[in-house]
């Protein structure tokens, strides 16, 4: 994890004493369901409950571990420097895995829920500029060339639409991830019994997870990584177009300049994209958690550790970096300057050439092949290409065209508004 792009919200989530909290709540409550089975005394699981509700001493079980070489268990005897005597029931039937997994099923749940008040910015933020740009018209482009006109509003709202299906992903990644599992060595219940999980997933607002053979499957992780990979995707999708939309040859859009803000150390008149450029970067570390997050998936037998190592990494990672870019891309489009006549002024480079297709459909409609009239419109339009004359001037001094179609229908074939005809229709649809 980078500070730079950390916001603390998200980073205590994965903070060493945000984690040792989470593990003495599964043992305090796994005590309280055992104590209710009469397993272990309830004075214990009351004893428990209170003298080991604590600051933990970070340093001092990493000290604890630097000699038993295992973070659960340096963890349990700290806990036991501060409960005493009843400690011995604790973690009863329990192996480290239930904590382990246990624990991560609530730091990513509580992880998910940061990153949909993310995403929800980031729509709120795309609802409203796309509202307010939605005749806003500009040129759209495919293989970056001029095409034909849409409006900025209608990218905006494609945008949102994106970050919808994102949302839903999410929602249901969270919803798969959030599994307990307290089922002892194997995953069998031999030493403790399914009610003890069932208890502990209730107070932690999880699911129990129905064959952890000691630990949660992690298909589940893999999918969730992957909902995140895919809303790193479509950042850098939105990011990618904003900064594409900035060139000087182009602008139509600019990120907010603040005052006092340099561009450059070496040339002043410099103001650069950088928080898009900043959110492609990030999005490649986000989707960098992926691969590894498949490949755990393939464990041996009823469980290793050969995934731990790569999710002490990617879990607080992606999280992390993924919390940050919502919330900087939010601030991107809040604070988006938009050009206007710059839109219209590249829409108007081509001298019209935006409408060639509905002068080669007009004329099939008149009884030319198709072939004919692609031939008579791109010869016309080549020319306007060429700098020779605007593409209606040529289509007029041209008699095979003028056979087929009078000035005034040729005239009528350069409005705008025949373009913009359907953009309420697409805005229902996204917008209901």
């Amino acid at each position: 994890m980078i500070e730079r792009y950390a916001r603390e919200e998200m980073s205590n989530i994965w903070s060493a004493a945000s984690r040792f909290r989470i593990w003495f709540e599964i043992e305090s409550h796994a005590c309280d369901a055992l104590a209710e089975q009469g397993v272990i005394p309830k004075s214990a699981a009351i004893n428990i409950r209170l003298k080991g509700d604590v600051e933990f001493d970070v340093a001092r079980i990493e000290e604890i571990e630097r000699e038993v070489k295992h973070d659960v268990i340096a963890f349990l005897t700290h806990l036991a420097e501060h409960i005493g005597d009843d400690s011995r029931f604790v973690h009863q039937g329990m192996t480290s895995s239930d904590v382990l997994d246990t624990c991560l099923s609530v730091q990513l749940s509580r992880a998910s829920d940061l990153l949909l008040e993310g995403v929800d910015r980031v729509l709120a933020a795309l609802k409203k500029r796309a509202f307010e740009h939605k005749t806003t018209v500009c040129i759209g482009r495919s293989h970056a060339i001029h095409a034909e006109p849409t409006t900025f509003g209608l990218k905006l709202a494609q945008a949102f639409a994106e970050f919808e299906r994102g949302r839903e992903r999410l929602v249901a990644a969270r919803k798969e991830i959030a599994v307990c599992a307290i089922s002892g060595a194997v995953g069998t219940f031999a030493n403790i019994s399914p009610k003890v999980e069932a208890h502990v997933a209730k107070a932690l607002g999880l699911e129990v997870e129905p064959v952890s053979t000691q630990i949660i499957p992690r298909d589940r992780h893999a999918a969730f990584f992957c909902a995140l990979g895919v809303l790193a995707s479509s950042i850098e999708r939105l990011a990618t177009e904003i900064r594409h939309l900035q060139r000087t040859e182009v602008l139509e859009v600019e990120e907010f300049f603040s005052v006092g803000q340099k561009g450059s150390s070496a040339m002043p008149h410099k103001r650069n994209p950088i928080l898009t450029e900043n959110l492609t970067g990030l999005a490649r570390l986000i989707r960098s958690s992926v691969t590894p997050a498949l490949e755990n998936v393939a464990l041996w037998h009823e469980r290793d550790i050969s995934h731990s190592s790569v999710e002490r990494g990617i879990c607080p990672d992606a999280t992390i970096h993924l919390d940050f870019a919502l919330h900087r891309l939010a601030g991107v489009i809040e604070k988006l300057v938009v050009y206007p006549e710059n839109m219209q002024a590249n829409l108007d480079k081509l001298g019209g050439l935006h409408n060639s297709q509905r002068v080669l459909l007009a004329l099939t409609q008149k009884g030319l092949s198709r072939e004919t009239s692609y031939s008579l419109v791109q010869k016309n339009a080549m020319a306007t290409w060429r700098g020779e004359g605007d593409f209606l001037d040529n289509l007029l001094n041209d008699d095979a065209v003028c056979k087929a179609l009078n000035e005034e229908e040729l005239r009528s074939m350069f409005d705008i508004e025949y373009h913009l005809s359907q953009v309420d229709h697409i805005f229902e649809r996204v917008f209901g």
